[in-house]
């Protein structure tokens, strides 16, 4: 069933008709009608079908074919947005790869468009949710903007003077692999010392099964809602004893902070963005994570009061970014 949602309009929304925009998840694929003001009308979703990439496509269909033809639908949709997880070539149409779903050089803008009839975009989700952010959320009114997507893993989209980057074949802004330790951690990517291994949703949850299993009175409230076992310790558990004070939880959101914030003096010595958004799932814990990646981010930037300083916000648009910023894709495309 389509529900509604509201958001606040963008002011230099156009008379562009509405676009459809897909957000291809490991769990779920969800869509949506956006208008011009980045305002979701209707949404639906559905589970994604394990190891079946066919079967992903059968479903995406299915939801535009919903949404186009459900109660109180739209008649001038004009294009589909769709946000996939992984690496999108430089056309927009071909998914080179996509790790949770097995897709290996799919021409999925072809796909679609012959199935709906209607012009379709492909784009890597995060550079969706990104785009999301810009136009309608966070870093609405800047020219420039970095945004980072802090779940289980790091990912994010990059805009300087107003434009997406996609680099020359359509897979920059793979910020989660920046190297921050040549002989650290290992990664899920395969290499070492990527900054995901150190600054995300899984490296929060890494840092606080080590404290406590090592400096169990240090971690108290911790290892009480994970019943007494570090190995069960999950990420709004960390999250939880935080918030209540728990000292080790504190120190692990102090941790993954600082490797952040370090990540993004390193990516305003390149780009100098005029600002960086927080987003994604660990994003959503609010100072727990602004406050120490913030004060990092100053305190390793290069000659901080010599310059402009990049503000560091936290995202608005929440797990709508990825849909909003597909449509706008879409109908920019």
């Amino acid at each position: 069933m389509s529900t509604l949602h509201t958001l606040h309009p963008s002011p230099d929304a156009t008379t562009a008709p509405t676009t459809i925009g897909v957000d291809i998840g490991g769990t779920k694929i969800a869509a949506g009608v956006v208008n011009a003001s980045g305002t979701i009308l209707a949404t639906v979703r559905r589970p994604t079908p394990a190891r079946d990439t066919g079967e992903v496509v059968t479903t995406i269909v299915a939801l535009i074919d919903e949404l186009l033809s459900g109660p109180g639908a739209p008649g001038d949709v004009g294009a589909i947005g769709i946000g996939a997880a992984g690496f999108v070539d430089s056309t927009r149409s071909t998914v080179l790869f996509a790790p949770n779903l097995a897709w290996r050089d799919e021409p999925l803008r072809r796909a679609i468009e012959d199935r709906c009839g209607l012009p379709a975009v492909v784009e890597n989700d995060a550079n969706a949710a990104a785009w999301g952010e810009f136009r309608f959320g966070a870093a609405r009114g800047a020219d420039s903007a970095v945004v980072i997507t802090v779940g289980t893993g790091i990912g994010g989209g990059v805009i300087l003077d107003h434009q997406l980057v996609r680099g020359g074949h359509g897979v920059a802004a793979e910020i989660g692999h920046l190297t921050v330790d040549r002989r650290g951690r290992r990664c899920g990517c395969g290499r070492r010392g990527c900054l995901e291994a150190y600054a995300s949703g899984r490296a929060l949850v890494r840092e606080a099964k080590e404290i406590a299993a090592t400096s169990p009175h240090h971690a108290v409230r911790l290892l009480t809602l994970a019943g007494g076992d570090p190995d069960r310790i999950t990420g709004p558990q960390v999250t939880q004893a935080a918030r209540e004070g728990d000292p080790a939880a504190l120190e692990c959101f102090r941790e993954i902070g600082d490797w952040l914030g370090a990540g993004m003096a390193d990516l305003a010595a390149v780009l100098d963005p005029a600002m960086f958004v927080l987003a994604g799932g660990v994003s959503e814990t609010g100072d727990l994570l602004l406050r120490p990646a913030r004060a990092a981010f100053l305190e390793s930037l290069t000659a901080p009061t010599h310059r402009p300083v990049a503000e560091v916000r936290l995202a608005t648009l929440g797990n709508a970014a990825g849909i909003i910023g597909a449509a706008d894709l879409a109908r920019t495309h």
